[in-house]
């Protein structure tokens, strides 16, 4: 082999050598992608404008079902969302909403079991949807949706405290409508409405959820 072509051929492997060291090098710093979990979408028609959620039926099923159930049997048609919590921390308002059946005799079902963020491996983030609840397994049809980032509300395995321990359960996401969530959160309170801790977060007229059903592409094709 002559000189040139031994030349050609060192050239020829130092650039392979060095293709496979930016295609190695591509691998190990492009992050892993994202997994993904099945949701259900659902609208919540309020007389502010609609908030869509998605549920997260795989990572919090017994919750996620039960808000569905609620959906599908109409039992939020009509029902409003009449607290609002404020926060005072962070960059921008934070606090929750709070909406749902109240107790009413006629719309609501049985308490389901407690899911932990623990088990789900869900948090209380910027429009995280969370069961109100007192004691695990006592949530039915009443639940709240955080304006901004709310992780202290997640399960604390170290706690001393029995409510934070077992935290509250996350079960979905706000996807579009989050200036509607804030509007609500940004009405009038009436200040002389609520008891104890809750007092000074009840809405002077509550905003009422026109109609809660699954989005257009979680719902059958009508018949012809």
């Amino acid at each position: 082999m002559t000189w040139k072509k031994s030349l050609f051929a060192s050239a020829t492997l130092l650039i392979a050598a060095g293709a496979h060291a930016q295609e190695l090098g591509d691998i190990l710093t492009t992050p892993a992608p994202e997994p993904q979990f099945e949701t259900v979408s659902v609208v919540l028609e309020t007389q502010l404008g609609e908030i869509t959620i998605a549920l997260e039926t795989e990572r919090a099923p017994i919750t996620a079902a039960n808000f569905l159930r609620y959906v599908d049997e109409d039992r939020f048609d009509g029902t409003v969302f009449y607290r609002a919590m404020p926060l005072d921390w962070g960059k921008q308002p934070n606090g929750l909403i709070q909406g749902g059946t109240q107790w009413d005799p006629d719309r609501i079902l049985d308490g389901i079991e407690h899911e932990p963020t623990t088990v789900t491996g869900l948090s209380h983030t910027r429009g995280a949807l969370s069961m109100a609840m007192g004691e695990p397994g006592t949530a039915n049809g009443d639940f709240s949706i955080m304006l901004g980032d709310q992780t202290g509300l997640d399960a604390n395995p170290n706690s001393d405290d029995p409510v934070w321990r077992n935290g509250y359960a996350v079960f979905g996401y706000v996807t579009d409508g989050m200036s509607v969530v804030e509007a609500i959160h940004a009405a009038p309170i009436d200040p002389a409405k609520g008891e104890g801790w809750m007092k000074g977060q009840i809405l002077a007229e509550p905003v009422t959820i026109v109609e809660a059903r699954r989005a257009p592409s979680e719902t059958e094709e009508p018949a012809d």
